[in-house]
C-alpha cells in the first residue's frame, strides 16, 4: 500500500469547508479543481459547475480530500457518513486485488475502471460499511 488519506463530501460548501482547515492546519492547496474544468461539464446544470470536483490540502504526511456531491445527479450526504478511505496503490494488480477484497461481501459503487484523473478508480463499501476509494496511477 502506498498511501491512506480521507475524502470528504459535502453539500455544496466544499471550498467553504476545506478554506476553514486550511486556516487551522495551514498549507496550500494541491488541487482545486471544479466540475467546469472536467469534460462534459457543458452537459451540467449551471449550478453545478461552480462546485469543487476536488480539493486536496497536505496535512503532515497526509492528504485531506474532498468534494462537493450533486444532487442533479442524485448524489446525497449524510452528516456522518459523508466521508470514504481513499487507498492509493503501488500496481494495477495491487489495485485489482485491494478492490475486490475490500468489495467482497459489500457492495461495489463504482467499478475500477480508467479515469480523467487515474490509471484506475474505483468506490466501494465493505462489508461492515465502511466507504473506500482505490486508485492506481502511474
Amino acid at each position: 500500500m502506498k498511501k491512506l488519506d480521507p475524502y470528504l463530501n459535502f453539500n455544496g460548501n466544499t471550498e467553504d469547508v476545506f478554506r476553514f482547515y486550511k486556516s487551522v492546519f495551514g498549507g496550500e492547496f494541491t488541487a482545486l479543481i471544479r466540475f467546469s474544468d472536467m469534460p462534459g461539464s457543458d452537459k451540467m446544470p449551471e449550478a453545478d459547475k461552480s462546485k469543487l470536483f476536488h480539493v486536496s490540502l497536505p496535512i503532515g504526511d497526509n492528504i485531506l480530500m474532498g468534494t462537493d456531491i450533486l444532487e442533479s445527479a442524485n448524489q446525497q450526504v449524510n452528516m456522518g457518513d459523508n466521508f470514504h478511505l481513499n487507498v492509493s496503490l503501488t500496481s494495477e494488480a495491487e489495485t485489482r486485488e485491494t478492490f475486490d477484497r475490500l468489495s467482497a461481501g459489500g457492495v461495489v459503487i463504482m467499478p475500477l475502471a480508467k479515469e480523467d484523473w487515474s490509471q484506475l478508480f474505483g468506490m466501494c463499501k465493505d462489508k461492515f460499511g465502511m466507504q473506500w476509494m482505490v486508485r492506481y496511477d502511474i
